[in-house]
């Protein structure tokens, strides 16, 4: 039996990701955004203490745009998910996968020492991981 090599989640994450204010509106918060293959918004914490939230360009689509409201009006708080799961940049991207498909998530932010420092996604470990592998 071969023995796999052990491929961490610091190795295949991206490195930038959009942060922004939970009290900016949807129309604020997207022209904040500095990278187009961009796929949610990171939310920054209020105080040290407190949790990051995440906004998913599919919850734009879904409590935004689908419901014909203005992206004016609407704040970002209100539609972000909060607290949301994070990976440690030291995780085996096997144990990753599994965590996101027990709790049916596709990406999450990377934190070390409580501070993002990456997001990962299925899509990061497929083909920086896997490709990486063979």
């Amino acid at each position: 039996m071969t023995e796999r090599k052990l491929i961490r989640v610091r190795e295949v994450m991206k490195n930038h990701y959009d942060m922004v204010n939970g009290m900016a509106t949807v129309a604020e918060a997207l022209q904040q955004m500095h990278h187009v293959e961009t796929k949610c918004l990171i939310v920054d914490k209020r105080q040290e203490y407190d949790e990051y939230g995440m906004v998913m360009l599919s919850d734009i689509s879904r409590e935004v745009l689908a419901l014909d409201r203005s992206p004016e009006r609407v704040n970002i708080y209100e539609i972000m998910s909060k607290p949301v799961i994070s990976i440690d940049p030291e995780m085996d991207i096997r144990y990753c996968a599994r965590l996101f498909e027990r709790f049916n998530v596709s990406r999450a932010p990377v934190v070390e020492n409580r501070k993002i420092i990456g997001i990962v996604s299925h899509t990061d470990m497929v083909l920086r991981g896997l490709i990486k592998e063979s």
